[in-house]
């Protein structure tokens, strides 16, 4: 395949990408289980608006933030909380039985991840979201066989915006964390990259947390994932 890449990642050793936001609208399906928490709890339901807003630091903060009504809720409530307890499993339950119904590939992506893929760039997929749910979530999509290394936000000890999970992908790989390029839709994503001394690129269409990608501060800021093609 003689297709270029974007120069930022055209001589990457490793490309790092998030998941919900970047590569896959998820949304719905989040948004469906949170509700049906909620509704469980006898609260009312939070709607797709508020979800997407809320999405990006893994599970117990979405339901931290549901709870809440309230982008701040993930800092509001002890992880010890019992009704946050009793709240998070109702959603994993309802997550697990609705994951795939709505979610969907953004446009763009495969442009990407064949051309990268054909050129033997290694890649990893680093989510905050459980990993129980991520395996066959790729699956349906097609997308499992592009990454070398899967990483949930509970399969080590921290998860984005740490710096950890990015450098064990390196480390797993024997790859320089000065070579990797970090993928994804918020500051978690951009800060995760900055903490792990990765090149860093954010997508403007996912889940910015209500602040744009571009006062991120990334190396690299596009439209679609085929703009680097």
């Amino acid at each position: 395949m003689n297709t270029a890449l974007h120069p930022l990642i055209e001589n990457a050793q490793l490309l790092a990408f998030d998941l919900d936001g970047t590569l896959i609208d998820s949304v719905p399906d989040l948004a469906s289980a949170v509700d049906k928490m909620l509704l469980d709890l006898q609260r009312a339901e939070a709607g797709e608006a508020s979800v997407r807003q809320w999405v990006g630091n893994g599970s117990l903060a979405l339901v931290k933030r549901a709870l809440t009504n309230n982008i701040s809720g993930d800092q509001q409530i002890a992880d010890e909380d019992e009704t946050l307890q009793q709240a998070h499993t109702l959603f994993l339950k309802h997550y697990q039985a609705c994951k795939g119904e709505k979610t969907v590939c953004y446009d763009g992506i495969f442009a990407l991840l064949d051309t990268a893929k054909a050129k033997q760039i290694p890649m990893v997929l680093i989510t905050n979201k459980p990993y129980q749910f991520v395996p066959e979530i790729l699956q349906e999509l097609n997308l499992e066989h592009y990454f070398d290394l899967v990483l949930g936000g509970d399969s080590l000890s921290e998860k984005k915006p740490s710096g950890l999970p990015l450098l064990h992908a390196c480390e797993q790989l024997n790859i320089a964390a000065q070579h990797g390029v970090m993928i994804g839709d918020s500051i978690t994503d951009i800060n995760a990259g900055k903490n792990a001394g990765f090149k860093t690129i954010a997508v403007t269409y996912g889940y910015d947390h209500g602040k744009p990608v571009q006062e991120c501060d990334p190396d690299l800021v596009v439209d679609s994932l085929d703009e680097l093609v």
